[in-house]
């Protein structure tokens, strides 16, 4: 794939944080995949010691697919990459929301929230945040 001046700044980009923000179909997915493979291939970091978070469970299916894929196709030049791959299974890949759940099980304690916790789907947040402003209402 061919990378605009951007996305070849992303990729190559050395902090070790980065925030890629862009519309739908602009590549961010492409960028992020590229730039682990770089990490791994230049800096000899492990996929299973990286963080990557999306927005969405699509996103992130995506990604590992995605990831999986290069980093097979870059085996074939270097039989290393070939355990990066399957350790994709592994790696922390995941929504921000699903990484935060996850935080919070681990340090539920500190957190001092209940262990069996659940998080609230749409339609209960909905309910929820109603008997909120209902009863907030019903107050005054």
């Amino acid at each position: 794939m061919r990378f605009t001046s951007a996305q070849e700044a992303a990729i190559r980009a050395d902090n070790r944080e980065l925030l890629v923000s862009a519309a739908a179909g602009s590549g961010k997915t492409a960028v992020l995949v590229e730039r682990i493979v770089r990490l791994i291939v230049e800096r000899g970091v492990s996929i299973d010691r990286m963080l990557i978070v999306t927005f969405t469970r699509a996103a992130a299916g995506e990604m590992r697919e995605r990831l999986e894929t290069r980093l097979n196709e870059a085996a074939v030049e270097n039989p290393r990459l070939a355990r990066q791959a399957d350790l994709v299974s592994m790696a922390q890949i995941s929504t921000i929301h699903s990484y935060c759940q996850q935080v919070v099980r681990q340090n539920f304690q500190r957190c001092g929230v209940d262990p069996q916790f659940m998080l609230a789907d749409e339609r209960t947040r909905a309910a929820y945040c109603c008997l909120l402003y209902t009863s907030d209402a019903a107050d005054d």
